[in-house]
């Protein structure tokens, strides 16, 4: 007579099969005994007044009842301000060589670069000016200038 065919390893893998087997009926047979809620009741969730998820319904009576005309969807539109294009400044610099300088404005002290090309009169450093702003390519930039 021959050797057995069964070996060992092949006895083990069968031994962990058996046991999966019966894990898995004796979930199975727990699901039947126990059953939760199912569908769609386990899948509903709620807002409670603070903006939290809850799985309990609201009470009714913290509703507050809001008008659909009064939401406002998106940006709200900006109310359009007069703003004077001109500003008054100080020249802070200015290199005739080179042909620019930097103006810092009086109500804000913040510098702008202005070029010899932007000017209408000729100005050296201390001059009291007045100015509009452009965006340039670094920023913005002082333009038509004036002497005051």
């Amino acid at each position: 007579m021959g050797k057995s065919q069964e070996t060992y390893n092949k006895k083990e893998k069968e031994k962990k099969r058996l046991k999966k087997r019966k894990e898995k009926e004796a979930k199975r047979e727990e699901r039947k005994a126990n059953p939760k809620r199912s569908g769609l009741e386990n899948m509903i969730s709620y807002v409670d007044e603070h903006g939290n998820l809850t799985d309990t319904p609201p009470d009714p009576t913290k509703k507050i009842n809001i008008k659909a005309e009064d939401i406002e969807l998106g940006v709200p539109k900006r109310e359009k301000v007069e703003v004077d294009p001109m500003h008054n400044g100080r020249v802070e610099f200015f290199n005739d060589e080179k042909g620019f300088g930097f103006i810092m404005n009086n109500d804000t002290n913040e510098k702008f670069f202005v070029h010899v090309s932007s000017l209408t009169e000729e100005v050296v450093e201390n001059d009291q000016v007045s100015f509009e702003l452009e965006k340039g390519q670094k920023g913005l930039n002082a333009v038509r200038v004036k002497k005051i």
